[in-house]
C-alpha cells in the first residue's frame, strides 16, 4: 500500500510539473511580446515533450519567418537521408594532350565536382590539394606541362549565388556561393593597418593568396576605438575587381578582413601553378577557369584521361563543420549535390525542390518550408517552428541521429543551432533537463528592435526554463 502510495504521490507531482510549465512559459512569453524590443516583432515557439510528442507549448507556431542558419538543420538532416553519413565528393586530376617522357604535351585539367572541403584547413588532408597535384606530376616525371593550367568549375552551371542573397553579403567571406569547384572554402583573407584615431584611412598589407592585391580597391577608413570590424567587400562573381569599405578600429596592425573569392577556380590555378614552379616542373603561367571561359564565349580544353581522382572527407565530417560553425558554403554544397545525386541540374533551385518533396512525403507541407538557399543567409526564407522541431523530431528516429546530434553546437549551455540574420534571431535543438525531461523546441523572432545582444539574452531566458 505505501509503495502504491508513494507511486501516485510521483506520478501527481510529475503531472504537477507538466501542467505548470506551459503556465509559466506562457507568462514569461506574454512578458517578451510586451518588451519594446519585441512589441512590433512576430515570434514563433514550439515545444514538444521530445519521447511522447506531446505539446508543451506552442505561439505562431504554423507562422512562416525568416529561420536564418536555423534553416541549415533541414539541408543537414536531408543531406543524411539523401546521400548518406559515408558520402565523398571528389575533384579529378587530369589533361589533354599527351604525356611523353618527362613532358606533359597539353593542358592539366582540374576537374571540380563540387567538394565543399577542397583547400580547407579545418582536415590536414585537404589543407593543400596543390602539394598533393605538385607531388603527383613528379610521381609520373613529369618536368613540363606546354599548356594551361585549366580548371573546370562548370558541373554546377556557372552562378554559385542563389537568388536572394544580398549585396552587401556576397563579398564576404559568409557569402560565398557554391561552385562545381570550390578552393579554401572560396575566401581570401585581407590585412589592413588603420591610422591611430578615428577618421584616418587604412593600409592595404596583404592579401592571401597574393594575386588577390592586384585587384583590390580599399576604400576602408579607420572608426572609433571599440568599434568592432564593420568592414565590407563588395564583389560579385568572375568580376576582377574588389570593393571595400567600412571601418575597423583604431591602432591596428595585420587587421584581417575575410572576402569571398570571385573566381576561386581561376585563384587556385595561379596558387598550382606557382608551386609548380617552386616544385621544379615548368609551364607557360597560363591560368583560365571554364567559368570565365564560359561567360567570354571561348572554348575550353576536353579532358583526354584522368591522372587521379581526389575524394572529400566523409559528410559525416563536412556536416559538424557545417552545424558547428554555420558554414554557409557547406549546406550550398549539399544542396546541389542532392539535386545532382537525382540527376537533376546542380542548381540552387533544384536542391531546393527536392528538399521541399522530401519533407512532405514526410508529412511535412511545402507551405512550411518556403526556403530558396540550403544555408539561410537569404531573407527571403520562410520556415515555421513547428516544421524546425518536426524535422528534428524525424531525425531522433534515425540511425544517423548521433551523428547530426554531435554536430549541434552547444550553445548556453543547450544543444541547439543558432540563426541570426538582421532584425531577425532563431534557435532550434534539443533540452533534457534536470528531472530527465526531454524537449524539442524551436523559436524564431523576426523584426527585432534594438541591441541584438539583449535580445539573445531575453530569448535564452526563455529557454531556460525548460532546463
Amino acid at each position: 500500500m505505501k509503495a502504491l502510495l508513494l507511486l501516485v504521490f510521483i506520478t501527481s507531482f510529475q503531472a504537477g510539473l507538466t501542467q505548470e510549465l506551459p503556465v509559466t512559459l506562457s507568462e514569461y512569453f506574454s512578458k517578451m511580446e510586451e518588451d519594446p524590443q519585441f512589441s512590433s516583432a512576430i515570434i514563433g515557439f514550439y515545444v514538444l515533450e521530445s519521447k511522447s510528442g506531446k505539446i508543451i507549448y506552442s505561439k505562431n507556431e504554423n507562422t512562416g519567418l525568416a529561420p536564418a542558419s536555423t534553416l541549415k538543420i533541414i539541408t543537414s538532416a536531408t543531406a543524411f537521408e539523401m546521400l548518406g553519413k559515408d558520402y565523398r565528393f571528389k575533384t579529378t586530376i587530369g589533361y589533354s594532350g599527351k604525356i611523353t617522357k618527362h613532358v606533359l604535351d597539353g593542358n592539366l585539367i582540374i576537374t571540380g565536382y563540387g567538394d565543399p572541403s577542397f583547400g580547407s584547413d579545418r582536415w590536414q588532408q585537404t589543407s593543400h590539394p596543390e602539394k598533393e597535384i605538385a607531388a603527383l606530376l613528379q610521381a609520373r616525371g613529369i618536368k613540363k606541362i606546354t599548356g594551361g593550367i585549366f580548371v573546370n568549375d562548370l558541373k554546377w552551371g556557372y552562378d554559385p549565388i542563389p537568388d536572394g542573397w544580398i549585396w552587401q553579403d556576397i563579398g564576404n567571406y559568409y557569402g560565398a556561393g557554391a561552385r562545381g569547384f570550390n578552393w579554401h572554402e572560396n575566401q581570401f583573407d585581407l590585412f589592413l593597418q588603420s591610422a591611430d584615431t578615428a577618421g584616418g584611412p587604412t593600409t592595404l598589407i596583404k592579401t592571401a593568396p597574393p594575386c588577390i592585391a592586384r585587384n583590390m580597391i580599399n576604400a576602408i577608413g579607420t572608426g572609433e576605438k571599440n568599434s568592432g570590424d564593420n568592414a565590407y567587400l563588395y564583389s560579385t562573381p568572375y568580376n576582377n575587381k574588389i570593393f571595400a569599405k567600412g571601418t575597423i578600429p583604431p591602432a591596428k596592425n595585420n587587421f584581417n578582413v575575410k572576402g569571398s573569392l570571385p573566381d576561386a577556380a581561376l585563384t587556385f590555378a595561379e596558387v598550382l601553378g606557382n608551386y609548380l614552379t617552386d616544385a621544379g616542373i615548368s609551364h607557360p603561367a597560363l591560368y583560365r577557369s571554364y567559368g570565365y571561359l564560359y561567360l567570354q564565349n571561348e572554348p575550353f580544353p576536353q579532358q583526354a584521361d584522368t591522372l587521379q581522382t581526389l575524394y572529400s572527407p566523409i559528410l559525416d565530417s563536412i556536416n559538424y563543420w557545417f552545424l558547428q560553425k554555420s558554414v554557409n558554403l557547406f549546406g550550398e554544397a549539399f544542396l546541389k549535390m542532392m539535386a545532382i545525386e537525382k540527376n537533376k541540374p546542380g542548381l540552387t533551385d533544384s536542391g531546393v525542390h527536392i528538399i521541399r518533396n522530401f519533407w512532405a512525403a514526410q508529412q511535412i507541407e511545402k507551405n512550411t518550408l518556403k526556403i530558396v538557399d540550403g544555408s539561410g543567409l537569404s531573407p527571403a526564407n520562410r520556415v515555421t517552428a513547428k516544421a524546425l522541431v518536426n524535422i528534428l523530431s524525424y531525425a531522433r528516429k534515425q540511425s544517423w541521429f548521433p551523428r547530426f546530434y554531435d554536430a549541434l553546437p552547444v550553445i548556453h549551455g543547450i544543444k541547439m543551432k543558432s540563426g541570426y540574420i538582421s532584425g531577425a534571431r532563431a534557435y532550434t535543438g534539443f533540452i533534457e533537463n534536470k528531472k530527465g525531461e526531454n524537449f524539442t523546441f524551436a523559436i524564431i523572432v523576426n523584426n527585432i528592435d534594438g541591441s541584438p545582444t539583449s535580445s539573445r539574452e531575453k530569448i535564452w531566458q526563455l529557454l531556460d526554463l525548460l532546463k
